[in-house]
């Protein structure tokens, strides 16, 4: 975001259209699948499996079963807790504290993506490699020392 004030992000966050609340939805990939598709994190959909990062509920795995675009929550299969009646909940998790483990590429646009991510972050990683003419830094400007202000002499009372 381009505004540090916290106001503001709040009102960004929750006023956001349905495309900006999807890349809001990334978590990070497990180091198998950042190693086998050169990229850090990617948004988490219905289908892919994640292991639970932070809460009560850490360590638990299982497969994202809805998404929850307004309230920015996902629920995952066999994360529930028992409400007094005997019903099951769903427990619903924010995507930052999950790490997905398998990713579901049914989706040929999405296999797309992931393509378009690691090629990218290949090409930054050849660029920056290529040394560069050598610059001299430019030099520090120096800085103009204060005259010390005048002072007057208070008149003693005579």
């Amino acid at each position: 975001m381009k505004t540090t004030k916290p106001g503001k992000q709040r009102k960004r966050l929750h006023q956001a259209p349905l495309s900006e609340r999807y890349r809001r939805f990334s978590a990070t990939l497990s180091s198998k699948l950042k190693k086998s598709h050169s990229t850090n994190s990617v948004p988490v959909r219905s289908g892919d499996t994640v292991t639970i990062m932070r809460g009560d509920r850490k360590g638990s795995e299982g497969k994202v079963t809805r998404i929850d675009r307004k309230n920015f929550r996902i629920f995952v299969e066999g994360v529930d807790r028992e409400k007094v009646d005997g019903t099951k909940v769903l427990i619903p998790i924010h995507p930052s504290k999950v790490m997905i483990t398998r990713l579901n590429l049914d989706d040929k646009w999405r296999k797309k993506i992931l393509k378009r991510k690691g090629l990218t972050e290949k090409a930054e990683v050849i660029e920056e490699e290529i040394p560069e003419e050598k610059e001299e830094p430019p030099k520090k400007k120096a800085k103009k020392k204060r005259k010390p202000s005048k002072k007057t002499k208070k008149s003693e009372g005579t």
